[in-house]
């Protein structure tokens, strides 16, 4: 993955970060969205498509009620399909399904990491609100622009580096994967559907069932799934 690619994954992830929350909020930042682009931006729109599909599957029903807020459905889009696109670029050849599986393995969490980031990140961002609102108050408007500016480049900043991080991290994952036995790779490229169907039942829960929980599910369904069908194929 070569050093462009990386910053253009950050500089994608950050901008990302700020859709969500600070800035147009026109849902580019949905997991299918993000997760498609960020394969275009990496020349494996396939492999961002479906990464995307399953993380817009598993938090299609996330909603924020009051002060409780869903997991971080955009992170672990745009981490898994830079991760899997990195590990297609190692590869020489398009992104597979047992790639796209462990991409969506590894990144599953990061919905709840991004989540308490994104609270930590809002708490150190109310301070500078209450500055803006008292520079509007007497009437600088250029002071006020710079505390908005203030509250929002670590949000730019932390998950940009976390996005590149996962662009950069694919290849080195893929020599491993490369020397997994023929049963687990077909195992993960079988359980891939599973997963996507695991993700929509756990959807269709809605905030209702805690995240924690749905991704759990999602995760032991795959894995029970990988094995038996690795075994039928030994």
């Amino acid at each position: 993955m070569s050093p462009f690619a990386v910053l253009i994954t950050s500089i994608w992830g950050g901008l990302l970060a700020l859709e969500r929350r600070a800035f147009l909020q026109a849902m580019v930042s949905r997991p299918i969205v993000a997760g498609t682009v960020t394969g275009a931006l990496l020349d494996d729109v396939v492999g961002g498509l479906m990464v995307g599909l399953v993380f817009e599957l598993l938090h299609l029903g996330g909603a924020s009620l009051g002060g409780a807020h869903p997991d971080h459905d955009t992170l672990p889009a745009v981490t898994g399909s830079a991760f899997a696109a990195g590990m297609a670029n190692a590869s020489g050849s398009d992104s597979t399904p047992a790639m796209w599986t462990l991409a969506v393995l590894l990144c599953a969490p990061l919905g709840r990491a991004g989540l308490m980031l994104e609270n930590r990140l809002d708490a150190r961002a109310r301070k500078y609100f209450g500055r803006a609102s008292a520079a509007v108050t007497v009437g600088d408007v250029r002071k006020a622009a710079r505390q908005n500016l203030r509250a929002m480049w670590p949000q730019f900043v932390f998950y940009g580096l976390l996005c590149g991080s996962a662009a950069l991290i694919g290849p080195r994952v893929e020599t491993v994967l490369q020397l997994a036995p023929l049963p687990v790779l077909r195992g993960l490229a079988w359980a891939f559907p599973a997963m996507g169907v695991a993700a929509a039942a756990a959807g269709v829960h809605g905030s209702h069932a805690p995240k924690r929980v749905r991704i759990a599910v999602t995760v032991m369904l795959l894995t029970v799934g990988g094995l038996l069908i690795s075994g039928r194929w030994r």
